[in-house]
């Protein structure tokens, strides 16, 4: 067994981030299991329970989350903000309901709702015990340990199964895939480029989950999938029109601070300043033809190379 030693990862950091999340929202991944955001797993060790198994109300497992149930009250209903161009009535007066919908707020698109993320490939294969990898606990941080050599692996299977494990959001399943991802491509050397074709859906998949915490993740991935060997640049020119396009929704999607210090730059969580760095490495390693497609799919997009 081989042991990956260096200093604190990617995974790692997203283990600490959410140990300290865990302080300030105590039941965060138990409501999202709840609302149907996350995979919700088995129910026990040894497996779902029966059907006819009495399980607690959906009122009761939200109170342990510390969420609750609440309705709108009727007051509510009535003290609604009055649309712009609309005139004010006097209060007791009663007003006919309008037949075409002027004066009522449009429902929202949608556009940045987080998705709810459906079981990966890795969390199947993980199940099964398939994979050949486990958790070392050390001092400071867990590292994953390779029970045969991460050079004899077949890349056409693997990756993409590590890849595909990337939008998980619970341990060991997130730790073990990012972490597996980055080992893989730090040792596949020429292993790495005939298996990129495969690794477009896994990728384009972490981004439409609309999830923050998923995209800085797939972000970074991407960052060191273009660097980890030569030609993978170029060679996913052709796919960006899958996977710059949420690229595009969030590349304005940077922090203002205004005159307030951020701490936490370290962390590299600005979703923004990442698609700007992720699109400069693209078009670095793209090739003559990497600017043009880049400007097709994100148009508010300026080339970082020197004329």
């Amino acid at each position: 067994m081989t042991l990956a030693i260096g200093k604190i990862g990617t995974a790692a950091q997203l283990v600490q981030e959410d140990e300290f999340l865990r302080m300030i929202q105590p039941g965060r991944k138990k409501l999202d299991k709840i609302m149907g955001k996350l995979p919700r797993g088995q129910e026990s060790p040894f497996g779902d329970f029966p059907h006819d198994f009495a399980r607690p109300p959906l009122s009761a497992r939200l109170a342990a989350t510390g969420a609750t149930l609440t309705r709108p009250s009727p007051r509510d209903e009535t003290m609604k903000p009055t649309p712009r161009g609309a005139k004010e009535t006097p209060r007791g007066v009663a007003t006919p309901r309008s037949t075409d919908g002027y004066g009522s707020a449009p429902n929202k698109a949608g556009a940045y709702r987080r998705r709810p993320i459906e079981p990966s490939e890795f969390r199947r294969f993980y199940d099964r015990n398939d994979l050949p990898i486990q958790i070392v606990h050390s001092g400071t941080q867990n590292r994953i340990g390779w029970k045969v050599d991460v050079e004899k692996l077949d890349y056409h299977h693997y990756l993409p199964i590590f890849f595909d494990g990337i939008r998980e959001k619970e341990e060991p399943y997130r730790f073990l895939a990012v972490e597996g991802v980055h080992n893989l491509l730090e040792k596949g050397a020429a292993k790495i480029l005939p298996v990129v074709p495969q690794l477009v859906i896994p990728l384009k998949k972490a981004l439409n989950t609309r999830d923050s915490e998923v995209i800085v993740t797939a972000l970074k991935v991407i960052q060191t999938l273009v660097l980890s060997a030569e030609m993978v640049g170029e060679a996913l020119v052709p796919y960006y029109r899958q996977i710059l396009p949420i690229l595009n929704m969030y590349k304005s999607s940077t922090s203002n601070t205004f005159d307030k210090m951020d701490y936490g730059q370290r962390k590299r969580k600005d979703i923004g300043a990442l698609i700007d760095e992720t699109l400069e490495i693209l078009e670095t390693h793209g090739g003559e033809d990497a600017f043009i497609n880049i400007k097709y799919m994100i148009p508010t997009y300026e080339s970082c190379m020197s004329a």
